[in-house]
C-alpha cells in the first residue's frame, strides 16, 4: 500500500473510546518499514464498513507525528474517516 518493503513486529490490541462509548476495537498490526522516504513504521487493520458490515476495508497508516503509535494511529484514521462523511 506505501510501496515499501515490510517486516511485521507485533500485534498490539487497541480500543478506542469517545465520550464514555467504544467507538473501535481491535487489533492494529505493527510493521517496520525500508526503503520509505518518510517513515520507518506503519499501523495496519481491517475492519468491517457500509450499512450490513459486508465490506472488509483495510487502513494502513504510517508513522509520521501526529502518528506514534498504534493507538494514536487509529485516532488519526476515526478522525479522518469521519471529516471526509462530512
Amino acid at each position: 500500500m506505501h510501496k515499501a518493503d515490510s517486516t511485521y513486529v507485533e500485534s498490539v490490541p487497541v480500543r478506542e473510546i469517545f465520550q464514555g462509548k467504544t467507538v473501535w476495537k481491535g487489533v492494529v498490526e505493527v510493521f517496520d518499514l525500508r526503503g520509505h522516504p518518510k517513515a520507518t513504521r506503519c499501523y495496519a487493520w481491517s475492519h468491517k464498513a457500509g450499512k450490513d458490515d459486508s465490506d472488509e476495508r483495510f487502513v494502513a497508516v504510517l508513522d509520521i507525528p501526529p502518528v506514534v503509535s498504534p493507538q494514536s494511529a487509529v485516532k488519526v484514521a476515526i478522525a479522518a474517516e469521519v471529516k471526509g462523511k462530512k
